[in-house]
C-alpha cells in the first residue's frame, strides 16, 4: 500500500503577531510519532503571512498530492480554537500582509463565492473539546490571509480543513477567572489537531470526500 501524504500548513509573523503560534503547532503535528507507526509521510509547511506565498509556496506543495491537508492560523482576539466551516472570496484591503501588501482587490479571481469544507467540522470540534480545549464551530475564516490560504487549499480533491488557535496571554498578563484560558500549552494543541489530522486521512483512505463526509451548510 502506498504510503499516505499529509500536508500540516501553519504561518509566520505578520503585523501584531511578532511570533506566530500556528508556526510551531504545524512542525509538532508533523513530528508527532504516530506518523511513523501508521506509515504516513508528513510535511509542515510555514507560509510567510504575504499574499505572494499563495502562489509561491502553497500552490507548489499542493500539487505534490497530498492525501489530506489540515492548516492552522491564529486568532489574535479569539479565546477559543475556531474550527472553520468554510472560506469566501472575500479580501480586506485595509490589512498589509507581513511585506507591507494590501490585497489590490476585494476578490481572489476565483470563479466561486464561497468553498466549503467537506470534512466533518462538528467532529473535529468533538474532538478537540474531548481535550479539554476551549473550542467552538466558526462560519468562515475572516478577509485575511488565513482565509486566502484556506479557499485556495479547498479547491483540491482531497479533505481539508482550518482550524485558528488563539495567540494566548502574555505570561506576565494573570487569568480572568471567568473567562476560557488562552494560554493552553501548545503540545496539547497540537495532540488533538494530529488526531484532527488522522481522522482527515482515515476519510481520505475510505472512499474520498465526496462520497464519504457531508458538505456542511452555510
Amino acid at each position: 500500500m502506498t504510503a499516505q501524504k499529509l500536508l500540516v500548513t501553519g504561518f509566520g509573523p505578520f503585523p501584531s503577531v511578532r511570533r506566530n503560534p500556528s508556526a510551531d503547532v504545524a512542525r509538532l503535528v508533523a513530528a508527532d510519532g504516530r506518523w511513523g507507526r501508521l506509515g504516513v509521510q508528513t510535511q509542515a509547511l510555514v507560509l510567510p503571512t504575504t499574499y505572494a506565498a499563495l502562489n509561491g509556496q502553497l500552490a507548489p506543495a499542493l500539487l505534490r498530492g497530498f492525501d489530506a491537508v489540515l492548516m492552522i492560523g491564529v486568532a489574535g482576539r479569539s479565546r477559543r480554537l475556531r474550527v472553520e466551516r468554510r472560506a469566501v472570496n472575500r479580501a480586506s484591503i485595509l490589512f498589509p500582509d507581513a511585506s507591507g501588501c494590501r490585497s489590490e482587490s476585494l476578490g481572489f479571481g476565483e470563479a466561486v463565492d464561497v468553498r466549503r469544507t467537506r470534512a466533518s467540522a462538528p467532529q473535529a470540534l468533538a474532538a478537540l473539546r474531548s481535550a479539554g480545549l476551549p473550542s467552538r464551530l466558526s462560519q468562515d475564516a475572516g478577509r485575511y490571509l488565513c482565509n486566502a490560504a484556506y479557499l485556495r487549499a479547498l479547491a483540491e480533491p482531497v479533505p481539508v480543513l482550518f482550524v485558528h488557535i488563539p495567540k494566548g496571554r502574555r505570561p506576565d498578563r494573570p487569568r480572568h477567572p471567568a473567562r476560557p484560558d488562552p494560554a493552553v500549552r501548545l503540545p496539547q494543541i497540537a495532540a488533538a489537531l494530529a488526531r484532527i489530522a488522522v481522522d482527515l486521512l482515515r476519510q481520505s483512505r475510505q472512499g474520498g470526500v465526496e462520497t464519504l463526509i457531508r458538505p456542511e451548510r452555510a
